[in-house]
């Protein structure tokens, strides 16, 4: 592939999708015993999903907001309404009151390789004159962010530059299809960004929409992927699946008579054999179902069933603020 051939299509694929990529200014207002009412602004990218003036953008974006703006490419403004948002996952949906709105193309992250090209678009430090285009290469898959919780399939590890203001923004392959929703950098580290994979935010989009919020089932365990390392470190029979170590009492694992070094194999149907199988497979039931939970105990396979509960408020608010 020739180097004109790669920047025809780098090219092709931002004039495709910098039309559907919108900035979000929004304010919240807090009272200061010593200036009284004073507005916090804060400004952030988004990516429309839906031609009928619905916006993906990160919840941190529009936390608490008391007013919300969106401005298109073409310079039109608009007040945004927040539908919904999943401080867990940083993704929120905002909507506008516009019809036949340029949305995006939606690309399926499970297809992602390491190495191939990437395209972060946004409103870097909010500067005027459209949307900025910065280049890279998805550097990593699965990632944690550091000192966060794991969330659904981890993060998009990029090189590409992810600055303040892109949050929200589209990270791109190059047909122009968004495969993730940049998040966030690590402070004072060079060619480290990450982006929310689409398949995890479109779940996220799809529950707001229906219910409002995100409903996760919760099983009251703390786990980790196992790999041959964790495998010969903790005596396994298996160097795959989800080791359990900690277990929260009360709670449906407890319940059900899981215990710590267990090792979760399937999940109804769905095998797992790594931690976001855990949470991939959870996220196909309904609160309230009862579950076939196979582990492995001591070289032997074992089944409980457990009936899934709503994750506490409480336990998701700590999540949130450990982030």
């Amino acid at each position: 592939m020739t180097l004109a051939l790669i920047e025809s299509q780098i090219t092709e694929a931002v004039e495709k999708l910098s039309s559907s990529v919108v900035t979000i200014d929004s304010t919240r207002f807090e009272r200061s015993f010593r200036y009284g009412v004073v507005p916090l602004e804060g400004s952030g990218s988004g990516v429309i999903f839906d031609s009928n003036g619905y916006i993906i953008t990160n919840n941190h974006v529009v936390d608490d907001a008391d007013t919300v703006r969106v401005t298109l490419r073409d310079g039109r403004s608009f007040v945004g309404e927040v539908i919904g948002g999943d401080p867990a996952t940083d993704v929120a949906v905002v909507r506008v009151d516009e019809p036949n709105l340029p949305a995006a193309s939606l690309g399926d992250s499970e297809k992602l390789k390491v190495g191939q090209f990437a395209l972060a678009i946004g409103n870097t430090f909010g500067l005027p004159g459209g949307p900025t285009v910065s280049t890279g290469v998805v550097s990593a898959l699965g990632r944690a962010l550091p000192g966060g919780d794991f969330i659904f399939e981890g993060f998009i590890q990029t090189d590409a530059a992810i600055n303040p203001g892109n949050s929200g923004g589209p990270l791109a392959d190059l047909k122009g299809e968004v495969i993730g929703i940049n998040t966030a950098i690590i402070p004072f580290a060079h060619g480290v960004g990450f982006a929310i994979p689409i398949n995890t935010v479109k779940s996220v989009a799809e529950q707001i929409l229906k219910k409002g919020r995100v409903i996760r089932p919760w099983l009251g365990i703390s786990a980790a992927t196992v790999n041959q390392s964790i495998a010969r470190r903790f005596d396994l029979s298996t160097d795959s699946g989800a080791l359990i170590l900690e277990i929260a009492r009360p709670s449906p694992a407890y319940e059900a008579g899981l215990r710590v070094g267990d090792v979760i194999v399937q999940i109804g149907e769905h095998e797992v054999r790594e931690m976001k199988d855990v949470l991939a497979a959870l996220s196909k039931f309904s609160i309230g179902e009862v579950v076939a939970i196979q582990v492995i105990r001591r070289s032997t396979r074992q089944i409980a069933s457990l009936r899934l509960v709503e994750t506490p408020s409480e336990l998701m608010e700590e999540r949130t603020r450990r982030r």
